[in-house]
């Protein structure tokens, strides 16, 4: 997008060492975090790993989101190696991470992504289980299972009867018809990394499924709560259809100012140390915990808002 000539006067430089130092630390504690919960004897202390590593992973993966718009580290080598470690830790691949938000950057609010309205023509039923997938965590497992998918079966995301039945029925089909258009080999390559990383995990750290998934699944609630509280009931609009949500400052230093949502829509390629800065405060700020809490009630009608050629560039 084109910055305004105010923005252009600011010098948003990519914090590289900062985010370097940021990921290590992180990547030590996620691996200490499944450590613990899969070696404790004591349900509490399961538990509380699993909540730590939660909001740890998620900090990692508002660096993979960093390194998806290239802003991780102004060395571009740099930026995607960090971003294919950076996503082996979700787990997924680099590349399919990247195609998927940047889709989302295009068709943000539009009939091709709606979770909290339902159209005319689509069933409230089924709009209200995708719904319910998100925000108990199913919305998460369903990207480690396609990079499974693909993994096996790589020419699976090109064909007409995936994409016109599960990714379809799922919602995904716009997703995964923006990841078949990349190079297959590449694609593979970086889920077979990805693959590697989650097994020399449990190999170097004595895992057991039981820590492992505790940990993950409370990470994918917590990561599945946000990724629509930011939008939900936003207005309709590709770049304004996103919150600035109001949260703790602990909130604001784990997750990255991520919440600073639609300042990131509108700026997407300054990174996220500057973001609380270009929060306009004329704008509605609702809290986290109210449009989180709103999801529950289920989807509603949609208002009028753009339609699928919105998307086309």
């Amino acid at each position: 997008m084109t910055h305004s000539p105010e923005l252009a006067k600011h010098n948003y430089s990519i914090p590289g060492a900062l985010n370097v130092f940021i990921a290590i630390v992180s990547l030590f504690n996620a691996a200490g975090l499944l450590w613990i919960a899969s070696h404790a004897d004591n349900w509490m202390v399961i538990a509380t790993a699993a909540i730590g590593f939660s909001f740890v992973n998620n900090t990692i993966f508002s660096l993979l989101h960093e390194a998806v718009h290239g802003n991780f580290h102004i060395n571009t080598s740099v930026n995607a190696v960090a971003g294919r470690l950076l996503a082996a830790m979700f787990p997924t691949g680099f590349t399919i991470q990247r195609v998927s938000h940047l889709g989302h950057h295009r068709r943000n609010r539009t009939d091709q992504e709606l979770y909290d309205y339902y159209l005319p023509h689509e069933s409230r039923w089924l709009k209200t289980y995708w719904l319910y997938c998100l925000l108990t965590g199913f919305y998460w497992l369903a990207i480690p299972e396609a990079g499974l998918i693909f993994l096996m079966m790589p020419w699976a995301f090109s064909s007409t009867w995936f994409q016109h039945g599960p990714a379809r029925w799922w919602g995904f089909e716009p997703f995964v018809k923006d990841i078949a258009r990349e190079p297959k080999l590449t694609v593979w390559l970086e889920l077979f990394f990805t693959l590697c990383v989650q097994v020399s995990l449990w190999v170097l750290l004595d895992l057991n499924c039981v820590g492992w998934l505790v940990c993950y699944w409370a990470f994918g609630l917590n990561w599945s709560a946000l990724q629509y509280s930011d939008h939900a009931w936003s207005e309709r609009d590709v770049m304004k259809g996103a919150w600035n949500l109001r949260v703790s400052r602990f909130a604001h230093w784990m997750f990255l100012n991520y919440h600073c949502h639609r300042a990131h829509h509108e700026n997407p390629h300054i990174p996220w140390l500057y973001l609380p800065g270009l929060v306009d405060q004329l704008h509605r700020q609702p809290t986290f915990w109210k449009i989180y809490l709103s999801l529950w009630k289920g989807p509603r009608p949609a208002p009028p808002g753009p339609g699928p050629l919105a998307v086309e560039k």
